[in-house]
């Protein structure tokens, strides 16, 4: 009986060798978001404004970086599954998950924000999973470019970040936040918060946006 062909040995860090030049954008995303994050927390225990500014502009280099892995991608000619599934991960990180906990930071703390903000992370999680189902689809069953998306990209949430961090400049955070609060059945909201809940119900909309 013949002797079985041995299986060959992995090479050491052989899941970082296979990355494409877009995957380490992709990457660099991901950390300006957990940044973002970091300085969101620096907020609440120093209650530092340029804590926020910093939380914005680090989300703003995270869209850079986003921008940056798919042009490189389509440069290179070079894509691949691990790359559309660490994209979708750094996006929920960066667009989702940061400016929903910016946003808490910069004063929307009432049952009533807590709960539009997690519907708001679970409507970009939605979103991001949905168009990488049907990314082949929209591309007309070619896997090229998809000519469009179905709702808002998630990185639209830079409007939202923008907008704290305008609120900081002008010291509307806390108590002295735009629109004020309102108590519901002895819990507080935010009316500010209800952008969250806007932006991330068109997030799961059906609207047609064309891709640039």
């Amino acid at each position: 009986m013949p002797a079985s062909t041995p299986t060959p040995k992995p090479k050491r860090f052989s899941m970082i060798r296979e990355f494409q030049l877009a995957d380490w954008f992709t990457l660099a995303n991901a950390v300006s978001g957990v940044g973002a994050l970091f300085a969101a927390m620096s907020f609440l225990e120093t209650g530092e404004a340029w804590h926020v500014h910093l939380a914005a502009a680090l989300v703003l280099a995270a869209l850079v970086f986003d921008v940056l892995d798919g042009r490189v991608a389509r440069w290179r000619r070079k894509s691949s599954e691990l790359g559309r599934e660490l994209d979708s991960l750094a996006d929920v990180i960066s667009f989702g998950v940061a400016p929903a906990v910016l946003a808490y930071a910069c004063g929307m703390q009432g049952l009533y924000d807590r709960i539009v903000l997690a519907y708001f992370v679970a409507c970009g999680v939605s979103r991001l999973a949905r168009y990488n189902v049907t990314a082949e689809a929209l591309s007309g069953g070619t896997g090229g470019k998809v000519s469009h998306f179905e709702g808002t990209p998630i990185p639209t949430s830079i409007v939202l970040v923008g907008l704290l961090s305008l609120a900081a400049a002008r010291g509307a955070l806390g108590d002295a936040l735009w629109l004020g609060s309102v108590q519901i059945a002895g819990f507080t909201l935010h009316p500010l918060v209800l952008l969250f809940a806007l932006s991330g119900s068109l997030m799961i909309s059906r609207i047609r946006i064309p891709k640039l």
